[in-house]
């Protein structure tokens, strides 16, 4: 059976093999539908409407000539899955992996990715995330261009290689995360449009029409995406899904399209029989997001929390430009790891306004803030995507990876990397080709990142995608493997001292020195202490023992602490 939703199309056609057209019926709400004799899995169809040019099916499940070809009949259940002992994974006292599949291999397979599954379980992360999966224009995109948004992009490997990666992450004890974007669609490919009011006609984002979620025939558009949600959990074994920028969508609805989706969510996981984990992207820093519905929030599960990142990078690399002029200080720094926003009702320098509302501390749990020293943004839209420097990860893993929160890598932080992370583009029609420069460009004005036309790498040169692959030869150097340890030690530690996993917020308390640099976290019994200051510091402790060190000078004498530059220690008083 072949269905699409058209409701203002007075015909409408299948088409199948590019040959011949099938007239389809019109049913209730606007769906039409035909039986094809002899048309099944691994047939090509396309839909036309008011005799038009056919295009892929809205919900195509196949993509195999990409995004301007016909789709492909796919049936879920001919994959044999071997995750039947899986019961899933919550997400409090787990570490997330972010992960490109493209750039986290040379190869840019689901099958290749398998193959380093072994390191991410050494390294003891709980959740892989991964970008954005469907179809892309060309071969290699970040995933945030993509269309056809219930296939898979058949570069990385189609539908049953994305199984295949989830299968085997299962079987090795890691649940699946998957980025998704419902905010927008890419500027190629994206054929919604002759089908229905899938946009809004006055909204827009930087990156394109906004989804229509709250006007004339929206209810269809919302089941569009809450059921591409549901496929990627129950048809494709996921564990969750990090919603891309939930703060451009435009929905005035009494119930806004967020809770909707975590009702529906809610729903699955009680008839699936494990834990789903959703998890917002959000500027907002508005804790109704993870707020219990009983409590009159939305429900979702955790957040992205940019301030924890701002005020780690900011107070290792001394930069404050842009969105950075806030942070960089030991009492910002103090007051994230204790609050997780810096504004939370607070003037923002760079939005020129007070922002934000207060977490309550003492009711929402620091697990549901999913925090980093790098992701995919932070150092792809830099113009070099340069990563932090080794002095520095050490130190930050170790205050990130001790925190309350849910600490989330960026792959090849764990070791390093000297690979950039590029922002990078494959478009096949000549003036998007030409004009993603400048249009990156202009995202990031008043950014501080000024300079992105004259020192970023083209975005659409080759070149650019393969320096952003990782070197899987890293991790075994000599200098490499010392850091790749020192990670794989902290998360060993936070899943042995369970003070450095728990997430109780008002449990937290900091004290600093502001002119030496020095931190003090207190996280039950333990003390997490760092120097992120050039100069050696003494920190006032009781006597103990240091439980872990990023160096080897780190000594405690007494109630004394000597901390070297950059470095970190983990003491248990006596």
């Amino acid at each position: 059976m072949f269905e699409v939703w058209a409701p203002k199309a007075s015909r409408v056609e299948v088409e199948i093999d590019k040959a011949e057209r099938y007239e389809m019926t019109r049913g209730d709400g606007g769906w039409w539908r035909a039986e094809v004799p002899g048309a099944g899995h691994g047939t090509d169809y396309a839909f036309s409407v008011d005799g038009g040019e056919a295009f892929p099916d809205p919900r195509t499940r196949r993509q195999p000539y990409g995004i301007f070809g016909p789709s492909r009949v796919y049936e879920h259940d001919r994959f044999a899955w071997n995750d039947q002992a899986w019961r899933g994974r919550d997400l409090p006292g787990s570490v997330i992996y972010e992960m490109h599949v493209g750039a986290f291999t040379k190869e840019g397979t689901f099958d290749a990715a398998i193959g380093r599954l072994d390191h991410l379980v050494s390294l003891g992360v709980g959740f892989v995330e991964l970008l954005p999966v469907p179809p892309v224009p060309g071969r290699h995109n970040w995933g945030y261009d993509g269309v056809d948004l219930y296939a898979v992009h058949e570069e990385y490997g189609g539908p049953d290689g994305l199984k295949r990666f989830v299968d085997a992450c299962h079987r090795s004890g890691i649940g699946v995360l998957l980025d998704v974007v419902y905010n927008h669609l890419g500027p190629s490919g994206n054929f919604l449009a002759p089908f229905g009011p899938y946009f809004n006609e006055s909204a827009e984002s930087f990156w394109g029409q906004a989804v229509n979620l709250d006007g004339k025939d929206s209810d269809q558009v919302r089941r569009y995406f809450i059921e591409n949600a549901v496929q990627w959990l129950r048809d494709y074994h996921m564990d969750g899904l990090r919603l891309d920028a939930v703060h451009a969508f435009h929905d005035k609805r009494a119930v806004h399209f967020l809770e909707e989706l975590a009702v529906e969510i809610d729903a699955l996981s009680a008839a699936v029989g494990r834990p789903l984990t959703l998890i917002a992207e959000s500027d907002m820093n508005d804790p109704r997001l993870i707020t219990p519905r009983e409590a009159g929030g939305y429900g979702l599960a955790a957040t992205w929390d940019d301030d924890v990142h701002h005020a780690l990078h900011s107070a290792l690399s001394g930069e404050r430009h842009g969105y950075y002029c806030d942070f960089g200080s030991m009492e910002v720094l103090a007051k994230v790891l204790t609050s997780a926003y810096l504004h939370d009702g607070t003037y923002s320098t760079f939005r020129g306004r007070t922002h934000g509302r207060p977490v309550d501390r003492q009711r929402v749990p620091g697990y549901r803030f999913v925090c980093c020293l790098q992701n995919h943004d932070q150092i792809g839209n830099r113009a070099m995507g340069d990563r932090l420097p080794a002095e520095a990860l050490r130190v930050g893993a170790g205050l990130l990876l001790t925190s309350p929160f849910t600490p989330m890598l960026f792959m090849g932080e764990e070791w390093g990397a000297s690979t950039p992370f590029l922002f990078f583009t494959d478009h096949v029609e000549p003036h998007l080709a030409q004009g993603e420069s400048e249009r990156r460009e202009r995202e990031f004005l008043g950014h501080g990142y000024d300079d992105w036309g004259s020192t970023a790498p083209d975005p659409q040169d080759e070149a650019t995608f393969h320096r952003s692959k990782l070197d899987w030869s890293e991790p075994s150097s000599p200098v490499h493997a010392e850091l790749l340890d020192w990670y794989r030690r902290l998360i060993a530690l936070r899943k042995a001292r369970p003070e450095l996993a728990d997430p109780r917020l008002d449990r937290v308390s900091v004290r600093y020195d502001e002119e030496s640099r020095w931190i003090v976290v207190d996280r039950g019994p333990l003390r997490v202490a760092a120097n992120l200051g050039d100069a050696q510091a003494i920190v006032p402790l009781a006597p103990g023992t240091v439980l872990l060190a990023s160096d080897p000078k780190v000594t405690l004498t007494g109630p004394d602490l000597t901390l070297p530059p950059r470095s970190l220690a983990v003491v248990e008083p006596a």
